[in-house]
């Protein structure tokens, strides 16, 4: 599933993705809060980029939190890059998929122990593999 610092073109990703994942994914789109499939799933595996498949978090750090979206206290190591995201009149730290460069959503300093992070991802850039415990 992981191919190391995947490029494609955007012609690629119009034909894997469906429009609603496109535009989140590649566009640094948002779905509406409570509206996401995974924002109330609690499963033991690992949760991979809808894009490319890369592991981007494990189960066990996947917390309730009423933001609306899925919440994760912390990243597999090297998973996931930062950004600087100045938009919509905010400063906020957008976060992407290491590997295919697809916006996730974004992460903030007011989780829970032990990183006191919560990475706020959009539900759409998501898949959860239960069958895998990396």
């Amino acid at each position: 599933m992981e191919n190391n610092n995947e490029t494609r073109d955007e012609s690629y990703w119009r034909e894997k993705l469906t429009p609603e994942e496109y535009h989140i994914l590649r566009e640094k789109g948002t779905e509406r809060p409570f509206s996401g499939e995974y924002n109330e799933v609690f499963a033991k595996g690992v949760w991979r980029c809808k894009a490319c498949g890369t592991a981007l978090f494990d189960g066990d750090t996947k917390f309730a939190t009423s933001c609306g979206w899925p919440a994760f206290h912390s990243a597999k190591k090297g998973q996931i890059d930062e950004h600087e995201d100045l938009s919509h009149g905010m400063r906020r730290t957008e976060v992407t998929c290491h590997n295919c460069q697809s916006h996730l959503g974004h992460v903030f300093n007011d989780g829970p122990p032990p990183s006191g992070l919560r990475y706020c991802i959009n539900s759409l850039c998501l898949i959860l593999d239960e069958d895998d415990s990396l």
